[in-house]
């Protein structure tokens, strides 16, 4: 009787310890499907923010059917089919990590502090009258603390600015933080991501933007006290619209506009 009085509680917190791991895991994979849905949504939602788009009384996903998203091939620039990759299925980060889908970057590549990229993107258009209005792009690179998520919405002259939206990071609440600041996003628009000799011009400066109307183009007034993560900011601006990032889209989509004439 001693013997079983002693084990009865130690099988009574083993079957209580095995019922509450059943639940969790059947709470966390039933809710699976509308962790995703919210992803998703979330998703739409700083898109179109980045675009100007977002209408907060208004049904995101509604809101989100003006866009196309495609999927295209970094390295060459060309749209890719959606029965080759689909976009609705095409997971952007994993594909980094894929032996396939992605690859490492050389330390002169690795501007942004990624070690390694995927060789395909999601692009997202807005188009009016068959017509591309802006493109929104992800975007990311790494911080003082943490990798910085954005999405960057590009005119159709392939160089201005429309809108941005850092919507994931790590950094430092108030000083690094601040990139998600409606405030200081507000500040990129108009700005201009090459200069004269089509070299990536658009970075962060320390204190205001420059003076001069040049300069000032194509500078972005940085973040007090976070000079780190304005310099991962200009980073990650010289990585993605350079040679490795959408640069070659750009070109592609500039080629075939002068072939319809």
């Amino acid at each position: 009787m001693a013997e079983e009085s002693l084990a009865r509680p130690f099988y009574t917190v083993l079957i209580l310890a095995l019922a509450c791991s059943t639940l969790v895991a059947g709470a966390a994979v039933g809710l699976r499907p509308l962790q995703e849905a919210n992803r998703q949504i979330d998703q739409q939602r700083n898109i179109l923010r980045a675009a100007g788009l977002y209408r907060g009384d208004k049904d995101v996903q509604e809101q989100f059917l003006t866009i196309r998203t495609r999927v295209i091939e970094l390295a060459s620039g060309e749209f890719v089919s959606a029965d080759r990759i689909a976009p609705e299925t095409f997971d952007q980060r994993r594909a980094a990590l894929d032996s396939d889908l992605g690859r490492p970057l050389s330390r002169d590549e690795d501007l942004a502090g990624l070690s390694r990229v995927e060789r395909y993107s999601l692009v997202y258009l807005v188009k009016e009258e068959d017509r591309i209005d802006q493109i929104i792009l992800p975007i990311r690179g790494r911080g003082v603390w943490s990798t910085m998520y954005a999405y960057v919405a590009v005119d159709a002259d392939l160089n201005t600015i429309r809108g941005v939206s850092f919507f994931e990071h790590g950094e430092t609440p108030g000083l690094g933080g601040e990139i998600e600041n409606p405030r200081w996003q507000e500040r990129w628009r108009g700005k201009k991501i090459y200069g004269p000799d089509q070299e990536v011009a658009l970075r962060l400066v320390q204190g205001p933007a420059a003076e001069t109307e040049r300069a000032a183009a194509h500078h972005i007034d940085g973040l007090s006290g976070a000079t780190n993560t304005g310099n991962g900011v200009s980073n990650l601006l010289q990585f993605w619209f350079g040679d490795h990032g959408f640069r070659p889209f750009f070109q592609q989509l500039q080629r075939q506009r002068g072939l319809n004439g």
